[in-house]
């Protein structure tokens, strides 16, 4: 029988641990630490609570992929890669997750990216009006939308056969003054739908210069301007760029009487996004509902237009002759 004498016993560990054999049997380095667990429970019982996705997902192995991503971490900002891991998962390719320093950690399953469009010369017969995006304070939403009624107001006139709403290249941020600045031509009353996954249904409207969601109003402008011809023909253009809030706007459009769609079809992001905020400052967006129009046909991916052009100057042309076809 062979003695281990206490030298032979540190030899022994020293090379177990250069090797890397007694992680496991040691823990420290693998395992996670109180705070950092608690973290990333709370990250993933909100997916948990939230996702539009929570029907469909095998909870059980996604918390199992999501803490072994996060294995030995020790603070909430070590587990931010297993969060990745989990947005991932989550399978939604709208969901993010922002920093305490404003960080974005997101898992795209999408490019929303079209060739950038000029404002076309248009015949002096056709309003136009154009959308981009818009990300910024309350302050600067009421200037934006302000600016769009500006816009409407100069192309307006008694001489109109229609009005063309460019939303080519408009990524999204907030909706809401989207849908207030365009009211005039957009028009009053019910103009789309969030549908969650157990089937409960948030109303958008339109109504006296002010965009509201289930009744509450969530933008308004001062001094709304009124179309002189109300209720007109509307060509509305979209392209691959058209993302999230900017599918949104077009869905408000969807459906309307006397509408068209033009172009190519938009990003494929018309799900809505709920903010959490968490303990160390940052926050989760998780995608809880898909947009639907007025009549409360869901959408949830890209929205196609009524002719395809795949042209910007072509989107162009084929929207002033069906404006002027009842000329």
């Amino acid at each position: 029988m062979t003695r281990t004498t206490g030298s032979t016993k540190a030899l022994l560990l020293t090379a177990l641990l250069s090797t890397g054999a007694c992680d496991g049997l040691l823990g420290s380095s693998a395992e996670m630490s109180y705070e950092a667990r608690s973290y990333l429970e709370q990250v993933v019982e909100l997916m948990q609570s939230h996702s539009i996705n929570r029907l469909k997902i095998d909870w059980g192995a996604f918390r199992t992929n999501v803490f072994e991503a996060a294995a030995g971490a020790q603070r909430s900002t070590d587990t931010y890669a297993a969060v990745r891991v989990a947005l991932g998962l989550l399978g939604d390719g709208h969901s993010y997750f922002s920093t305490p320093s404003g960080a974005i950690i997101a898992v795209a399953t999408r490019a929303c990216y079209a060739v950038p469009v000029n404002e076309p010369t248009l015949p002096g017969t056709i309003g136009y009006v154009r959308v981009g995006a818009f990300r910024g304070t309350a302050a600067q939403a009421t200037s934006f939308a302000t600016e769009i009624q500006r816009s409407i107001r100069s192309h307006d006139g008694d001489h109109l056969v229609g009005w063309i709403v460019d939303l080519r290249g408009n990524t999204g941020g907030n909706m809401w003054p989207m849908i207030t600045g365009l009211g005039p031509v957009l028009g009053e009353g019910v103009v789309g739908h969030f549908i969650d996954p157990l089937g409960g249904v948030s109303v958008w409207e339109h109504r006296e210069g002010a965009a509201r969601l289930n009744g509450e109003v969530m933008h308004r402008v001062d001094s709304p301007y009124r179309l002189r011809r109300e209720r007109p023909r509307v060509a509305v253009l979209t392209n691959k760029a058209v993302a999230s809030p900017g599918e949104a706007v077009v869905v408000a459009f969807r459906k309307r009487p006397d509408t068209r769609f033009f172009g190519t079809a938009t990003c494929g992001l018309s799900t809505a996004n709920r903010g959490f905020s968490l303990s160390d400052g940052a926050a989760l967006w998780l995608t809880g509902a898909v947009m639907a129009d007025r009549t409360r046909f869901a959408y949830g991916d890209s929205i196609s237009p009524d002719e395809l052009a795949t042209a910007p100057a072509q989107a162009v042309q084929h929207a002033v002759a069906w404006l002027q076809s009842r000329n």
